[in-house]
């Protein structure tokens, strides 16, 4: 492990005279005189030795220059080569003109092992927090979304998954053992000669199940790790029961991205972002990665919460369709925040130019005027909750539209509606005023 330098006093020595021509509106003093980035080194305190080591660059002189590199697009060899040459980025990074910057393959390093020590969030959290303290961030609104990112590699179908696996355990078995036993088969099975596309799964499932059996009858794979852990990867691709349906692992490159879908015909495959920001600055306030098969909103609180902590006023919150579920709305209304959330109709499916809701008395009442007179508990026979309300059964058998409206039914008309459509029903109302579609 590495050891924390220890804070000095920096740009003390004669050549700092130097800094005084950069310019006092140049950006890096902008974010300088905004942001104290000196966090970082106590946040990341923990993922270094205090005794043990080599000297280590301060998280936060790795930090500084990763945020140079994200300002003017520059690769890792990059920044270090232009921070050699550039006053500004020197000042920015807290070393002196004639200081050593550290080798470019430590900022991969500090990427990878030390920023992993850390969520991305805390970092975000406290940035936008210093910035609201200090009143450079104003907005009161947030919204949220989710955008989608795709993988640096092809999915593939399980058939195909499978015979590289079958090909891997063969490769490591012979590379470790210096054969391949009689008693295991190598001869993969071709299945793209296989028309129908379930019996090519089923084959190629069956021949790597039957393999896998016996290359651990064959051998002790204590004696062979690398097969055995290849083995141990393949069992549990092949448990995971998405797999063969194609809605699971589909890349051994990036085993974590899943097939999602913008639309019902349009997928990608790889990753979704959602992140929550503040509108006017347009200022990301918390950020999560997930595969490709994440439901839009699904971990909302989180998002919401950090956003909080960032010690906003938060007063309205805006997002999509997606975004329209009970447990998001019945939050942002327990902490009176206005949500700006279109109606889905694929939540609240009540046909309102025919049927509106009195909440006082809880009782629907269709175009003509009747009113419903009873209300019970019921399941679908798929297995969904509902309630299902009765109208008035004299008013229904004199009204001029009954056939149209109730059918075959001989009895009043019924009305079926989701456990919650009464207070979508107030949402809905709501979504239709001209303020909440500006």
């Amino acid at each position: 492990m590495v050891r924390i330098l220890k804070q000095q006093p920096k740009q003390l020595s004669l050549y700092s005279i130097l800094y005084d021509k950069i310019s006092n509106d140049h950006i890096l003093k902008a974010i300088n005189n905004a942001v104290d980035l000196s966090f970082i080194n106590k946040q990341l305190a923990s993922s270094y030795s205090k005794d043990l080591g080599r000297p280590a660059k301060e998280p936060e002189m790795m930090a500084r220059l990763l945020i140079l590199q994200y300002l003017y697009n520059f690769s890792d060899v990059r920044v270090i080569e232009e921070t050699r040459l550039n006053l500004a980025y020197m000042w920015f990074v807290g070393i002196n003109p004639e200081e050593e910057l550290p080798d470019a393959s430590l900022l991969a390093k500090f990427r990878t092992q030390r920023l992993k020590d850390t969520s991305i969030d805390d970092i975000i959290q406290e940035v936008v927090r210093q910035c609201v303290d200090k009143g450079i961030i104003k907005g009161t609104g947030v919204s949220i979304d989710a955008t989608h990112t795709l993988a640096n590699t092809v999915k593939k179908m399980p058939e195909r998954v499978m015979k590289h696996l079958a090909r891997k355990i063969l490769r490591n078995l012979e590379k470790e053992t210096g054969c391949i036993p009689d008693k295991v088969n190598p001869d993969i099975p071709e299945y793209k000669e296989i028309t129908d596309p379930k019996e090519a799964k089923a084959t190629m499932k069956e021949y790597l199940e039957t393999m896998m059996q016996e290359v651990e009858n064959a051998i002790e794979t204590a004696c062979a790790p690398e097969t055995a852990k290849v083995l141990e990867e393949t069992k549990e691709i092949l448990k995971d029961e998405k797999f063969i349906l194609q809605k699971g692992l589909r890349s051994l490159i990036d085993k974590n991205a899943r097939v999602g879908y913008k639309t019902q015909t349009d997928s990608f495959f790889g990753y979704k972002v959602e992140y929550m920001m503040i509108p006017e600055e347009r200022i990301i306030t918390a950020v999560k990665a997930f595969d490709g098969a994440y439901v839009d909103g699904t971990d909302f609180d989180e998002l919401y919460n950090r956003t909080k902590a960032c010690g906003l006023t938060i007063k309205q919150a805006s997002g999509d369709k997606a975004y329209f579920r009970k447990a998001i709305l019945d939050t942002l209304k327990e902490d009176q925040v206005e949500a700006i959330i279109p109606v889905s109709a694929s939540v609240y499916k009540i046909d309102e130019n025919k049927f509106s809701y009195n909440k006082d008395s809880d009782q629907w009442i269709c175009e003509m005027g009747n009113v419903t007179v009873k209300k019970v508990y019921s399941k679908t026979q798929k297995g969904h909750e509902c309630y299902r309300y009765t109208f008035d059964k004299t008013v229904c058998q004199q009204c001029t539209k009954r056939a149209e409206c109730a059918g075959k039914e001989r009895g009043p008309r019924k009305y079926r509606v989701g456990l919650h459509a009464s207070e979508y029903y107030e949402y809905s109302q709501v979504a239709q005023t001209d303020a909440f579609k500006e």
